[in-house]
């Protein structure tokens, strides 16, 4: 199952319930390898931000 978002994409991250102040906008900066969960991570960048984050596939949108 490939990566559906490529490096440098836009995307809209939905966050997790403990995170609801982490929504907005990234920016991709990694494909993290696919574990054997079969779980499709990312590492992901915020302007606002000075960290990175990791999501899964399911918490990201194409940012419109």
């Amino acid at each position: 199952m490939p990566h559906k978002f490529n490096i440098g994409a836009q995307v809209h991250f939905e966050g997790a319930a403990y995170a609801a102040a982490a929504r907005g906008l990234y920016k991709v900066t990694r494909q993290l390898p696919i574990e054997r969960d079969s779980r499709i991570l990312y590492r992901i960048k915020s302007a606002a931000e000075s960290f990175e984050r990791t999501a899964e596939e399911h918490q990201l949108s194409r940012a419109a």
